[in-house]
């Protein structure tokens, strides 16, 4: 780092200002059907993004082998509002497979928002982090 990186860098210490503080959201995951496959979700905080993500390139994502008993930590989340996605990706092929548009992999969503004819509205599933950990619990929903 350069003397005026490092000076920029300690500047907001220098004139008494605290850095700002993250959190993170512990997801503990409950109900996989097998060990199989992979566990994949995503943490958003904006409701257009929410539940696949696609449209938030800030989203947070993580990828766990399936294993019961396995959690989800998402690190560095700054203070607001989020939901999180989530499925079991059986056969690790990075998508959620369907028949006839249901699905035939295990999902679900933070606050185990309640299904109203498709995924769940953002407000359902938004949660608020602060600075601090957090942990929610999801619970995995199987039709198929």
């Amino acid at each position: 780092m350069q003397l005026p990186a490092m000076v920029a860098a300690a500047l907001p210490l220098l004139l008494g200002a605290a850095p700002p503080q993250t959190g993170s959201v512990l997801v503990e995951v409950l109900g996989l059907r097998s060990a199989k496959g992979l566990v994949q979700a995503c943490l958003t905080a904006i409701p257009a993004g929410f539940p696949d993500c696609k449209k938030d390139p800030a989203a947070l994502k993580l990828t766990i082998a399936a294993a019961p008993g396995e959690t989800l930590l998402f690190k560095n989340v700054a203070p607001g509002r989020y939901a999180v996605a989530l499925f079991h990706d059986e056969n690790a092929n990075n998508r959620l497979d369907t028949a006839l548009m249901i699905p035939r992999e295990g999902f679900g969503f933070s606050r185990d928002a309640p299904l109203r004819f498709g995924p769940p509205r953002f407000d359902a599933a938004a949660m608020t982090v602060v600075d601090a950990e957090m942990r929610a619990v999801i619970h995995l929903r199987y039709f198929l």
